[in-house]
């Protein structure tokens, strides 16, 4: 038999990798053919020249080094994408040493995923066998040869960037768009492959991207403007445009002041005056919600505003990102961390911000690591008086040393700090409801599993139940501090969710759920409670809200 080339190797150990991700990842096999075909061509072709420019036994060497990385690059985002439904970026590679906190979930992923894995890492295996019946050459080639390949691999780029550049290239995420003016890598990697979208993020990240801008429909006036009464912050816009000189700041400008803004309404102001305190829930949904296991949410829910029609996607940075929207309500950025990169931003919209102006005191706490995600700025960025979490005092305070810590705990130790304030906002990232949704994996659900053991469902199921039983716990134990120090009725609760419970398959979902998930929409259908003790009737929002 004649021996394979290593140019053909390449070639066809590149385009293996990315049809098979494509499959396993998304479920495409052949739409996309063309163009990754033509996006990965010129990757073989450069990764062939590596393994030709020097002695045999070198290249050869090179040529295993190459593989061995592109299959555990092509593993690891396919676990990645597994657990958040995104493409991992070189920054939260750079930042993410901390995912090591959840080593066993990882390595149960890489469990459930061992086919994939096995199908990826089919091509070492190959290169294993092919070198050793000496099939295959990594031989040293002439400058001439090196040359031309370079030649062709740049004739071939070209042709991909025609088909990116005139095919399809009017929609917003065109393949020209995603190529030169957006940042969406699961979109990219989708349309032009993985090592595409990994390649272009490379690029942006060292370098830099300014992504473009989308315009605002301009304010249209109307003969009602006069009779209808909007929340309108007095901002002289055409000062700001005319005196920037930023491009990018300047354009920002021109965006929001085309805005419309939103109207005033029956419940504008209905609670001025009252103090807040905002939970974001790790993992909580209306899964969690039921008046045996949990009455006290089930309460909030039924009693207060209840968002029917809520829905929060997941993000690339999962919790992170979640928070990042709640407490900010704008769309993270792909590719970077958002939640730490407005470190010194001015943001005068955040919770503790707006209510700073108005005389407030505010706190905040994280029953998990004070540093995780870089929170610690994050919160400092936001205007908090006071954060306290795992590694800044909360520690010292309650039993910290279990995976996950209580969220029972962390109220019981906190409501001292701030509920003697005469005004005060308080904001609270929990963790209980976090996975492994196992006995052995959650802390909560061992220590609730006897509430939840004789039901009818799956055990991750259950145990999903048993941990968010120590939110519930958590909040009633708020209650009646609130109540106690007389405050309930000045203070307003709101709880939201940062993402799905991921830690759950759709199956797993479905258990819980009143009516039956998809995996397109209906899985990222989260609650959004907002709840006075002096709310005479529930208030039901059919609204569509993201």
């Amino acid at each position: 038999m004649k021996k394979i080339n290593g140019l053909i190797y390449f070639i066809i150990f590149v385009i293996y990798e990315e049809i098979i991700f494509s499959g396993l990842v998304f479920k495409n096999l052949t739409s996309n053919l063309v163009l990754i075909t033509l996006c990965s061509i010129p990757v073989s072709i450069l990764l062939n020249i590596i393994t030709s420019f020097f002695k045999e036994k070198t290249n050869k060497v090179l040529a295993y080094i190459i593989t061995a990385v592109i299959v555990f690059i092509f593993g690891a985002q396919l676990i990645y994408y597994k657990l958040y439904e995104a493409i991992i970026s070189v920054f939260s590679i750079i930042n993410g040493a901390q995912v090591t906190e959840f080593a066993g979930f990882i390595f149960v992923m890489i469990l459930k995923n061992w086919y994939g894995i096995v199908l990826i890492t089919i091509p070492l295996v190959c290169l294993i066998g092919l070198d050793l019946t000496k099939k295959v050459s990594f031989e040293k080639e002439s400058l001439k040869k090196l040359v031309i390949k370079f030649a062709v691999t740049i004739l071939i780029q070209i042709i991909a960037l025609l088909d990116i550049n005139y095919i399809n290239q009017d929609d917003i995420y065109s393949n020209k768009n995603l190529y030169y003016n957006t940042h969406m890598p699961k979109i990219t990697a989708n349309r032009m492959g993985l090592i595409t979208s990994m390649r272009l993020d490379l690029k942006r990240f060292i370098f830099g991207f300014e992504e473009k801008i989308l315009m605002g429909e301009e304010v249209k006036d109307d003969e009602e403007k006069d009779e209808v009464q909007y929340n309108v912050t007095e901002i002289d816009f055409e000062s700001l445009i005319e005196d920037e000189e930023n491009a990018t700041i300047k354009s920002m400008h021109e965006y929001f002041s085309n805005q419309q803004p939103s109207e005033k309404n029956e419940y504008t102001g209905m609670f001025e005056g009252k103090n807040l305190i905002a939970f974001v829930g790790e993992a909580f949904s209306q899964l969690a919600i039921r008046e045996d296991l949990t009455p006290t949410l089930y309460r909030l829910y039924n009693e207060g505003f209840r968002f029917n029609n809520f829905y929060t996607p997941i993000f690339p940075v999962s919790t992170a990102d979640g928070e990042y929207i709640t407490d900010t309500s704008l769309i993270p950025k792909e590719g970077v961390w958002s939640l730490y990169k407005i470190k010194g931003n001015y943001m005068p919209y955040s919770y503790a911000n707006v209510f700073e102006n108005l005389g407030y005191s505010s706190y905040a706490y994280h029953n998990h690591t004070a540093t995780y995600y870089h929170r610690d700025d994050y919160l400092e960025t936001m205007g908090y008086d006071s954060y306290l979490a795992v590694g800044t005092g909360l520690e010292k305070r309650m039993n910290t040393k279990r995976w996950p810590n209580s969220d029972y705990d962390m109220i019981d130790v906190t409501t001292s700090d701030y509920v003697n304030d005469d005004k005060f906002i308080t904001y609270y990232m929990t963790v209980s409801g976090h996975l492994n949704y196992t006995r052995g994996g959650n802390a909560m659900v061992a220590k609730n599993w006897s509430l939840v053991k004789d039901l009818p469902y799956s055990e991750k199921a259950k145990s999903y139940l048993a941990a968010n039983i120590e939110l519930d716990k958590a909040v009633e134990k708020l209650i009646n501090e609130l109540e106690q120090s007389g405050k309930l009725e000045d203070t307003v609760i709101v709880i939201s969710g940062d993402h799905y419970p991921y830690g759950l398959t759709l199956d797993e979902i479905n258990e819980l759920s009143t009516y039956e998930r998809d995996n397109t929409f209906e899985k990222y259908h989260m609650p959004l409670l907002i709840w006075n003790s002096e709310m005479e009737n529930p208030i039901e929002v059919e609204k569509l809200r993201f």
